[in-house]
C-alpha cells in the first residue's frame, strides 16, 4: 500500500493539481511542496467557496493536515503571511500552527521582483513571460550562494552583512544595466522584521518529519508545482521557470530519499494549455481554441493571465511518462471538450528529418515541429459532474481510453467538474 504518492503536473503548468491534491489530502496526513514560489496557484473550490494557494500546500483545508515547506522553495515573507490572512478571512482560521518551513528555504525578498520585471523588460519581444514575481532572481541567487535563508534570520547581524552585500550587487544591475529604481535596505528589512519570529517559529526539520511519518505509516502527499515542461532541465528552454518540476525535484527539494516514494501521479488536462512564451506545437489560434479557453475558464490562478489551449499531446506526454516514471494518470476537465464535433490528439511530430514519436530534449528554438493528428469523433452529451466512467458518453469513454493507449500510462481519475466529488475514480494512489 503506498504511503507516499507525488502529484505533478505532465505539461506546462495549471492542469488542475490543486484539486487533486487537495482531494487526495483527505488520505494523507503530511503534504510538502519542494519547490517554485508564489508564482504557483492552485485553486480549490470547497462549497461555494472557491479559496487560491500559492506558497501554502493545498492540504491546509484540512485540520488535521501537516502542510511542510521543504528547502526547494523560495519563500516570499510577504507573501506567505499574506495568504495566511486571506485562509483566514476565508473561513479557515486555525493554519499558521499546521505551516512548517526548512531553514534552507531561500528568501524571496522585494529585490527579486524588481530585478525580474527589469530583466523582461529589458528582453523585450524575447521576454519569457514570468510572473515578475522574482521567483528566478531568488533562484539565481540561491544558486549563485549571496542569497540569504530562512534560518539567517536567527542572527540579525549575519542577515544585515548578507543583505548588504545582496544589495549592493542587485542594485548595481537595477541602476546600470536595468535603469529601474533601486530598493533600499530599510525596504527590504522591514519586510522581514515584521513577520521575523513568525517565520522562525515555523521552522522545521522537514527531511525527519517525512522520515519519521514514513516509519510511522503517515501517508504523505508530494505537492508540485508549475509542470513538467516548465522544468528548468527537462522543459522548453529558456521558456521554462527556475526549479526541477519534474518527480525528482520533490526529493531533492524536501530531503525525502528517492525509495520513500511510491507512486507518481501525473495530472493532465484532456487538452493541453500553456501560459507564457515558448513553443506550443498543438496550440489552437482559431475558434476551437477560444472555444475551450472560454468553458474551461483558462485563466491563471494567480496572475489572471489568459492561456493558450491546444490539443492533447500525446508526444510530449510520452516524455513526461518516462522523466517522472509515472504511475498513472489524472485527467482534467473532460466535460469542457462536451459538445464538440470532432476530438483530435498529437500522436507524431513531423520535422525536417522526419517523423518523430518521441518528445526530443531540445531547446526551444528546436521545437520547430508540424503536429500529426488522430481524429477521433466528440460527444454531444454532458460529462459534468459524471462521477461513474460507465455512465460517461461511449465516445468520451473511447476517447480516455485513447489517450491511455497513447499516453503509455493507465489512467487512475478523472475529473468531470472542480468539485471534490466531481471524480471519477478507477485507481486509488494511496490504495
Amino acid at each position: 500500500m503506498p504511503n507516499n504518492v507525488v502529484v505533478l503536473g505532465t505539461q506546462w503548468g495549471d492542469e488542475g493539481k490543486g484539486k487533486i491534491a487537495d482531494l487526495l489530502t483527505s488520505k494523507a496526513g503530511i503534504v510538502v511542496r519542494s519547490q517554485g514560489g508564489n508564482n504557483a496557484g492552485h485553486t480549490l473550490v470547497v462549497g461555494d467557496r472557491k479559496v487560491v494557494v500559492r506558497l501554502v500546500p493545498s492540504g491546509i483545508l484540512h485540520p488535521n493536515c501537516l502542510c511542510l515547506i521543504g528547502s526547494g522553495v523560495v519563500v516570499s515573507p510577504e507573501a506567505l503571511f499574506g495568504e495566511i490572512e486571506e485562509l483566514r478571512a476565508a473561513g479557515f482560521s486555525d493554519v499558521e500552527n499546521r505551516i512548517k518551513l526548512s531553514a534552507a528555504c531561500a528568501l524571496l525578498l522585494p529585490i527579486h521582483p524588481a530585478i525580474d520585471r527589469g530583466a523582461e523588460k529589458l528582453r523585450g519581444n524575447n521576454a519569457i513571460g514570468t510572473t515578475g514575481r522574482g521567483i528566478g532572481p531568488c533562484y539565481e541567487d540561491k544558486v549563485a550562494r549571496r542569497g540569504l535563508r530562512v534560518g539567517d534570520l536567527r542572527d540579525l547581524s549575519i542577515f544585515e552583512d548578507k543583505l548588504k552585500a545582496l544589495l549592493d550587487y542587485r542594485n548595481f544591475l537595477l541602476k546600470n544595466y536595468y535603469h529601474e529604481k533601486e530598493v533600499t535596505f530599510e525596504e527590504v528589512m522591514n519586510s522581514v522584521m515584521t513577520v521575523r519570529e513568525r517565520m522562525l517559529n515555523m521552522v522545521t526539520d522537514v527531511s525527519a518529519q517525512i522520515a519519521n511519518a514514513h516509519k510511522e505509516g503517515v501517508k504523505v502527499l508530494f505537492e508540485g508545482a508549475q509542470g513538467t515542461f516548465l522544468d528548468i532541465d527537462y522543459g522548453t528552454y529558456p521558456y521554462v521557470t527556475s526549479s526541477n518540476t519534474v518527480a525528482g525535484g520533490c526529493c531533492t527539494g524536501s530531503g525525502a530519499g528517492p525509495l520513500a516514494i511510491d507512486y507518481v501521479l501525473g495530472i493532465a488536462k484532456v487538452y493541453t494549455t500553456r501560459v507564457g512564451g515558448g513553443p506550443f506545437p498543438t496550440e489552437l489560434t482559431d475558434e476551437i481554441g477560444k472555444g475551450i479557453c472560454t468553458r474551461g475558464k483558462e485563466f491563471g490562478a494567480v496572475t489572471g493571465r489568459p492561456r493558450r489551449a491546444g490539443w492533447y499531446d500525446a508526444v510530449a506526454m510520452r516524455r513526461a511518462v518516462t522523466i517522472n516514471s509515472l504511475s498513472a494518470l489524472a485527467l482534467m476537465k473532460l466535460d469542457v471538450l462536451d459538445g464538440m464535433d470532432e476530438v483530435k490528439i498529437c500522436t507524431a511530430y513531423k520535422m525536417k528529418d522526419g517523423t518523430i514519436s518521441q518528445l526530443p530534449p531540445l531547446a526551444a528554438y528546436e521545437y520547430d515541429v508540424e503536429p500529426i493528428y488522430e481524429t477521433m469523433p466528440g460527444w454531444s452529451e454532458s460529462t459534468f459532474g459524471v462521477t461513474s466512467f460507465d455512465k460517461l458518453p461511449v465516445n468520451a469513454q473511447n476517447y480516455l481510453k485513447r489517450l491511455e493507449e497513447l499516453s503509455g500510462v493507465k489512467v487512475a481519475l478523472i475529473s468531470t467538474g472542480p468539485e471534490r466529488e466531481q471524480t471519477i475514480f478507477l485507481e486509488d494512489p494511496f490504495a
